[in-house]
């Protein structure tokens, strides 16, 4: 083990933790919770498309309670204004000056609910927010909080009223995530476990902001071998050149990709990054990153498969290095 990377295995215990609590309210969603925290971990964001109900907002609040940060929830409508979500400036008579006034943008963990909802220009100033780390109001830049991670929504059935997102902006999530209805079994529990006090009341921080923001630097000194890199490479390519796709993964998906497969690598406890850490990621990093082609949209043919189809295809390399 490089001792760079002693974080990775000095935390592991608190991240499983966190995963634990988690699922003392979100019963059978441990996937979505991982996928989340390597989402955070990378320093990235998740797009959740999925049929009201189902616990999204839950799911958001649960993991912010077991990982001690702060979260803010934002109703997206189509009357939102950006200052409503950044925040404004207020004159202070008595100082004779103006003071600025956050608003629920500025968090740890903040919930973007029903994105689609609103105008494009407040989707524009939350997006800015995400890719920047910061906002600017009346010509001042303020810094958002570390770590900052935000979980957008969005029904995928409901569009009358709605401002869907452009592939430029849907770019800017890391992963693209959908929740699912629970199993009869798993929905069974879940009637069990909500009784007379809700379990997200009893949850406990696992982890401290701190311990975080350590993990998130030794994400950046997870070993990724160059056949690896090459792998990734690879992939994005044959986005480009498909005959379903029109318009392909950009470099950013590559950078994507890279970073979430060392967060993930961190979460399972290891210093280095494996071809299946790629192969399972994939499909939730680069699916809402390629644009189908009209005729492929109309012969039923979806970004999954077609994803799917590539990985299947791609050789991945024999893994042999480990370290650096």
């Amino acid at each position: 083990m490089n001792a760079r990377n002693e974080k990775t295995f000095e935390y592991h215990p608190q991240l499983r933790e966190v995963i634990a609590n988690v699922e003392k309210v979100m019963v059978g969603k441990k996937k979505v919770t991982e996928l989340t925290l390597v989402s955070l971990l990378a320093g990235g964001h998740v797009l959740l498309e999925d049929v009201p109900g189902v616990g999204k907002t839950m799911m958001v609040r649960s993991i912010a309670k077991s990982l001690g940060l702060t979260f803010n929830r934002i109703q997206f409508t189509p009357d939102l204004l950006p200052s409503d979500m950044t925040g404004v400036s207020i004159y202070n008579q008595k100082d004779m000056s103006f003071e600025f006034r956050p608003g629920p943008l500025v968090g740890n963990i903040i919930l973007a609910d029903e994105i689609n909802r609103t105008s494009p220009k407040t989707q524009s100033a939350l997006l800015e927010s995400m890719e920047e780390m910061s906002m600017t109001v009346d010509g001042q830049t303020h810094i958002l909080p570390d770590p900052f991670l935000v979980m957008a929504t969005q029904n995928p059935i409901e569009y009358e009223g709605t401002y869907p997102l452009p592939e430029a902006q849907l770019d800017r999530f890391l992963m693209k995530l959908t929740m699912g209805y629970p199993t009869p079994e798993e929905e069974f529990n879940v009637l069990n476990v909500i009784g007379n006090e809700h379990p997200i009341h009893l949850l406990k921080p696992a982890i401290s902001p701190e311990e975080i923001s350590e993990l998130k630097t030794a994400v950046k000194n997870i070993f990724v071998s160059d056949s690896i890199k090459r792998y990734i490479v690879d992939l994005i390519n044959r986005t480009r050149n498909h005959k379903s796709i029109a318009l392909g993964v950009s470099p950013r998906g590559s950078l994507a990709l890279l970073k979430a497969a060392q967060a993930f690598a961190l979460l399972m406890n290891r210093d280095f990054v494996i071809p299946d850490d790629v192969k399972y990621l994939a499909p939730y990093v680069l699916v809402h990153r390629v644009l189908l082609k009209p005729e492929a949209r109309f012969e039923g043919v979806s970004a999954e498969e077609v994803i799917n189809e590539l990985l299947a295809r791609v050789p991945a390399p024999i893994h042999k290095e480990q370290h650096a």
